[in-house]
Formats: structure tokens, sequence, C-alpha cells
């Protein structure tokens, strides 16, 4: 069993989906001595991370920042906005939104989860379809996952909203973007949603430890309503704090300190070139893994996400697949790199390439070759190629 720092010479390759890699700029912001978080330079601190947070969800409205996980975070917006017994309609895109609703169960909320097949994201004309059945109003929230990061479909949340909207129903909407913020294309105000939940650790580029809810007028009229438990997770001390760049509580000083060096460095390479990064990216890695002669798990292309790439592992021809997470094992300890391992039902035949955040072409083609030799050192069949297949698309967009 490695032991922690155990790692050899050179540095690890965390291609995970998140936590990702965070850069040494934000690394050097976070070194910064802790200050009274009561005080006049925290205050400066506090009104700038929440401007500028503001501008990475691209919203005028309010941002709730909790120290906390993005599961803090939903809870958050569940509580703030529901009461006890509340109907919520939501969408099985795969293991994240599954887990979602367990969150809802326990919070004593009806939730319905619509069935999907973990290879999808959101069929829009599903939600519309349930939404105008329930002509009494019951449903009081649509929650749905942006970016699943469990199987690599992000979902069409602008189509989500117009189907609420065709259906003449009044249900807030509710969505998850924990690790689409800052690497996938994300309109909260555009797009019509209600509260956007997301957290540090992904797009960010921040260790975890931050959650984010982004509100709606809506939204802040429904809390006035809701009667579920809440203390920590009330929004409205927290918004009354926040005028003034404070909190009710002690914020976490420096992940803040680094939540403004983040938000900088998204801001000065401008969203739309971090999401067209991206998505090229994610191009090429697709690229690779159809050279190698795999499966995507997303299957339909209008859904890629630019944030992960999914792998169906190889039939194994005893019925079954070569084993994922044995695979994983081998570039871990060969290669010295970390990719993401299958969650709920797909655990053991997919693995996942993360290519977020801190991210160029050379840590893609690094990350890929460390891939394409674990498949030769662990015997899994496979086609050469997927790392020139890469090579050679990022070669020709190169400055585009």
């Amino acid at each position: 069993m490695l032991k922690l720092n155990s790692h050899p010479s050179g540095r690890h390759f965390l291609q995970i989906p998140g936590p990702s890699t965070v850069p040494d700029r934000i690394l050097r912001a976070m070194d910064y001595p802790t200050i009274d978080h009561r005080g006049p330079e925290f205050q400066s601190l506090g009104i700038k991370v929440l401007a500028s947070i503001r501008k990475i969800f691209k919203t005028d409205n309010p941002v709730v920042i909790y120290p906390s996980s993005g599961t803090g975070a939903w809870e958050a917006a569940l509580v703030n906005t529901l009461s006890a017994g509340d109907h919520v309609l939501m969408y099985e895109t795969g293991h994240f939104a599954t887990l979602w609703k367990k969150l809802a169960d326990k919070l004593a909320l009806n939730a319905e989860l619509i069935s999907g097949d973990w290879r999808h994201g959101v069929d829009a004309a599903k939600i519309e379809e349930r939404l105008k059945a329930d002509t009494a109003h019951q449903i009081k929230a649509v929650c749905v996952v942006h970016n699943e990061t469990s199987t690599g479909a992000t979902s069409d949340i602008a189509s989500v909203r117009a189907a609420i909207d065709r259906a003449g129903h009044p249900a807030l909407l509710l969505v998850d973007t924990i690790s689409g913020l800052g690497s996938a294309d994300y309109r909260h105000d555009e797009w019509g949603v209600d509260v956007t939940i997301s957290g540090s650790q992904k797009g960010l580029m921040l260790p975890p430890g931050l959650g984010f809810n982004a509100i709606s007028k809506k939204a802040l009229e429904a809390s006035k309503q809701a009667t579920l438990p809440k203390a920590y997770w009330g929004w409205e001390e927290i918004l009354a704090m926040n005028e003034k760049g404070f909190w009710p509580y002690t914020p976490a000083t420096n992940l803040l300190y680094g939540l403004s060096e983040a938000c900088d460095m998204l801001l000065e390479e401008g969203l739309d070139q971090v999401f067209k990064r991206h998505q090229r990216h994610g191009e090429a890695a697709r690229r690779a893994v159809r050279a190698w002669g795999f499966e995507v798990l997303c299957q339909n292309p209008a859904e890629y996400s630019p944030v992960l790439t999914a792998i169906v592992m190889p039939e194994d021809g005893k019925g079954g697949r070569h084993n994922a997470d044995a695979f994983r094992k081998v570039v871990l300890e060969n290669f010295n790199m970390s990719l993401g391992q299958g969650l709920g039902k797909v655990t053991g035949w997919v693995f996942r390439i993360g290519h977020l955040g801190d991210f160029n072409d050379l840590t893609l083609l690094g990350s890929l070759a460390g891939i394409e030799a674990g498949l030769i050192k662990a015997g899994v069949p496979h086609q050469r190629g997927g790392v020139q297949a890469a090579i050679d698309y990022l070669a020709e967009t190169a400055g585009r």
C-alpha cells in the first residue's frame, strides 16, 4: 500500500475528474497569512470575491459561498427553498443524480426520479411531459445535474428551462454544476436557473472545501415560505452579512484567497476561451479513445462533456469486460497517474479521464501516453495510435 507522499520523482498526474490539480499561482495565494475575518482587510477580500464569483456563474444575483463540500451546497439549496413533504422531480443521469435523490429522501422530501440509462443527459421532453401531468402543481422543484461526473454526459439546461416554461409550471429549477463550473459553458441568469449548486475542487482549481449557491429572485421568494430546518445553511443571515463583505460565522479565509486568484485566472483568460480550451481537449481525448478501439460511455455526441471522458473497457472474451480498476492500479503503480474510477452502476467496467482546470495540450498528451503505456503493461487488448490521434488533432487546431 502506498504511503502518503511516497510518489516517485516528477509530478504526480492527477487525472481524475476532480479534485483537479491546484496550480502554483493559487497555492501561493493560499499561503498568505490568515487575517482577522472581522477586519477591513478581509472585508475588501470578501467584497472582491463575492463580485468575482458572480461573473463565473454569469449572474447578477447573489452567490452564497459556504465552507462546505458540494453535497453541503445541495443540502443548502433544498432546505432554503422547500418544506417537508414537498414533491421534487429529479432525473437519473448517473451516480451523482442518484445521490441527490438520496439526500432529498433524508430531508423528508418526496423525491421522484425519472429513470435514465447513465449514457445520456437529461431528456427535457420527459420533464415537460411529467410537469404537464401535474395539473395541481404538486411538484415544487426540478433538480438536474448539468455535467454528470460519473458518465461524462453534459445536459442542456436551457432546454430544461424551456420545458418547464412550455408546461406552464411554477416549479423551481435547481441545477448541480459542481464539475461544470469554470470548465463547461454555464449561464445561471440566461438559462433561468433558480439555484445553481457548485463546489471549489473542479473547474475552479481549488482544493475541496467551498460550496456555492447562486440564487434567483424567485428562489429568494421561495425561501421566505420554506420550512425545512436550517441554521448553518440559512441564506438570510449570510446574505445580510455579505452585503458588507462578511460572513455570520468564521469563513474559510485562505480558501477565499485561493478563490480570488482562481476567479482572476479564469477572467484573465476569458470564460469563452476557457470553455473553448476544454472542448478542444475533450475532443482530442475522445479521438484517442476511438483510435484505441474503445467506446465512450456517453452515447450522444451533442452531450459529450468537455470536463471528462468516461471509457468503457473492452470485452474479455469470457462474457465480461477487462477490469477497469485493475487497469487503473497498473497505471498508478507504474506511471504515477491517477485515473477516475467507475461509480455506481458502472463500477469496474469504466474508467474516467479528467481534462479540466489547470490543463494544457502537453498535460493531455502526457496523460494519454500514460494510459496507452498502461494498456500495454496491463495486457488490455487495444489498437495502437491513440496518442498519435490526439497529437494530430491538437497540432491541427493549435492557436485556433
